[in-house]
């Protein structure tokens, strides 16, 4: 069974990859309640992606998707996207970004704990 790798004391500041920013763009313009996106990025190279409302719950469906590729590899579609693969997630915030204790608690609602926060 494969071991989640823990994620270090001080995070590193995760920034949305080119390829993400047009996902990122579009499940944004189609969530009004949106404050970011979280992005969860897997062994892999599938991420799954949902917007996310400032009381920390989903403002998107759950979209699962690989750079350059018809579908998600065959991994994803057996496991969905396990936790265990995961090797970075974060939340992209969408302009205005809420406050520092507000993307806190968002961030430890939605991923389970704090990450370096980004702003865009």
């Amino acid at each position: 069974m494969q071991k989640k790798t823990p994620f270090p004391e001080n995070p590193p500041t995760w920034n949305a990859e080119q390829g993400e920013m047009a996902m990122i763009a579009g499940i944004l313009e189609g969530s009004p309640d949106a404050v970011g996106v979280a992005v969860i990025r897997l062994d892999c190279g599938c991420r799954k992606m949902a917007a996310v409302s400032c009381e920390g719950e989903p403002a998107s469906k759950i979209i699962m998707y690989r750079d350059q590729a018809e579908s998600i590899c065959d991994l994803c579609k057996e496991d969905h996207g396990s936790a265990l693969r995961v090797i970075a997630q974060f939340i992209h915030w969408a302009a205005p970004q809420p406050d520092q204790d507000a993307c806190a608690r968002i961030e430890a609602k939605v991923l389970g704990g704090p990450t370096a926060a980004t702003t865009h």
